[in-house]
């Protein structure tokens, strides 16, 4: 086949990915994760051996889901956090977004089979946007100065946590949030014992 032959495939394949992600995403929302790949195919108007040669697994499927999702909400909100003119609203907009996004989300990262292990890519992706907007803050003086970047791991892991033991999954993240922000400002009368660890 020629080149230009080629190139219709590709789009074509893109283009049956993306629909594929997209109904699973409306499929799992309406539906749980539990419903079956031959729906979501139906749904995304393919076939199933379609689904099954773009995502071999169901863990394929879930994290594909999980990183449109991430690129649908998180990417946008952390691209204007890294220009928003208040560095403190930046990093409310950029913890507060990853939580809807998770707190929404959460029954598809719940159905991971290894969660820690499948989203560890999204996870530095975010902690390492997070890093670059803190500090930032600090330099503003809006966030402590003893906060450390390895701190921001556990920030995000407690936030994360919550989602679990909330009686309110989509909503009840904020008072954590809430408490955990006012924990990042400047002049606490108690300052953060010594890491076991140095930062790099």
């Amino acid at each position: 086949m020629t080149g230009s032959s080629q190139r219709p495939l590709r789009v074509d394949a893109a283009r049956n990915a993306e629909s594929l992600v997209r109904a699973a995403w409306r499929a799992f929302m309406e539906s749980g994760t539990e419903v079956p790949l031959d729906e979501i195919a139906k749904r995304a108007g393919v076939g199933v051996a379609t689904l099954y040669r773009r995502f071999p697994t169901k863990d394929d499927l879930l994290l594909a889901v999980l990183e449109w999702r991430y690129a649908e909400s998180i990417q946008p909100a952390v691209a204007r956090a890294f220009v928003d003119p208040d560095p403190w609203r930046a990093v409310v907009t950029a913890l507060e977004t990853a939580l809807a996004m998770a707190a929404e989300a959460h029954p598809v990262i719940k159905a991971l089979r290894d969660p820690g292990q499948l989203l560890s890519g999204l996870k530095n992706r975010f902690i390492a946007d997070l890093t670059t907007i803190v500090h930032r803050a600090q330099d503003a003086g809006v966030v402590r100065p003893d906060l450390r970047p390895s701190d921001l791991p556990m920030v995000v892991f407690m936030l994360i946590s919550a989602l679990r033991v909330s009686p309110d999954p989509v909503e009840g993240w904020r008072r954590s949030c809430a408490l955990l922000l006012a924990g990042l400002r400047p002049g606490s009368d108690i300052p953060l014992p010594e890491a076991a660890v140095e930062d790099c």
